[in-house]
């Protein structure tokens, strides 16, 4: 890990190991997280025991640390819960349309998946990871979530168009050969931008399922507000 410019260094190293633990579905052992973070065993296990006293993280009986209820806790205190009010909508739409859709918001200048759903019953699917983040000017969710801001000087005409219309198309701005469909979902200030976004391969696909999609986002729109 590199050290960080400001800031504590020993919060960064906590974050840090707290982030490689969450992501390791099968946990990680002290020295796993000793070495991925870059700091001696001693440090590690200090970092790991104030993790565990704040139930982030637990300790199994194979030694290996995984996830802990509070990070439920935590995760729950985002945006009113956001993930988990818009997940049953999301799930009802990724199996309608036997496609992936996800819910990114606006952060900065990025935009970041919220949830991602893969359907069910379907051999393959694109995916990607909760919590991916891309520039907010590039694909149809990037371009979504810029629509439902006051516009920019100097934003992509397609930003306009998408503002007219209620929903974008883009084709391999984030991912080569990909299709993307994404409908902003209203919700009132200081709520940050929000969009439901569907990602395919086939043009057929995305284009089917445009009316699906500006439904589900009217639907989390009356939901979340």
């Amino acid at each position: 890990m590199t050290g960080a410019a400001t800031g504590s260094q020993t919060l960064a190293r906590g974050l840090t190991a707290l982030q490689l633990v969450a992501a390791a579905p099968q946990g990680l052992t002290m020295q796993e997280v000793a070495d991925q973070v870059g700091v001696h065993r001693t440090i590690a296990y200090r970092l790991l025991a104030t993790l565990t006293q704040f139930r982030l993280v637990a300790k199994g009986e194979d030694g290996r640390y995984r996830p802990a209820a509070g990070l439920a806790v935590l995760g729950a205190s985002f945006d009113n819960n956001l993930r988990q009010l818009s997940a049953p909508t999301l799930r009802a739409l990724a199996d309608e349309l036997g496609t992936t859709v996800s819910l990114l918001v606006a952060e900065g200048d990025e935009q970041v998946a919220v949830a991602v759903i893969v359907p069910t019953q379907v051999p393959y699917q694109l995916a990607f990871h909760e919590g991916s983040r891309y520039p907010l000017d590039r694909g149809a969710a990037g371009i979504a979530l810029l629509a439902s801001m006051p516009p920019r000087p100097g934003e992509r005409e397609l930003v306009a168009t998408a503002r007219e219309r209620g929903w974008v198309i883009t084709h391999g701005e984030i991912e080569p050969n990909t299709y993307g469909l994404a409908v902003a979902v209203p919700r009132p200030a200081p709520c940050p931008p929000a969009c439901i976004n569907l990602i395919s391969h086939r043009e057929d696909v995305v284009m089917r399922g445009k009316d699906a999609v500006i439904k589900a986002a009217n639907k989390l729109s009356a939901l979340l507000s």
